[in-house]
């Protein structure tokens, strides 16, 4: 599996409970791909978002995103390098 960043923009701010909302509504697509949540980290200003997934590949991300109808601007693959804090 690898890890696949999903960047999230906003025009207007959003309340981090209507995202989690729309992509807990999602699961089954998630899991359709194979597709698993690990981790987010949204901005302060609440119109930023990126999503860490396990996934396949990032296709399978993006495919997972479109069929769900959730949100994002970019999918790429990335190495980990080092401990996150």
């Amino acid at each position: 599996m690898a890890k696949i960043i999903v960047e999230r923009l906003f025009e207007e701010p959003v309340e981090f409970e209507a995202i989690q909302k729309m992509e807990d509504e999602s699961q089954w697509c998630l899991d359709l791909y194979n597709v698993k949540f690990l981790q987010t980290f949204f901005a302060a200003d609440k119109k930023r978002m990126i999503c860490v997934y396990d996934a396949p590949d990032a296709e399978a991300v993006r495919s997972a995103n479109r069929k769900a109808g959730l949100p994002f601007e970019a999918v790429w693959s990335a190495d980990v390098i080092g401990p996150v804090a």
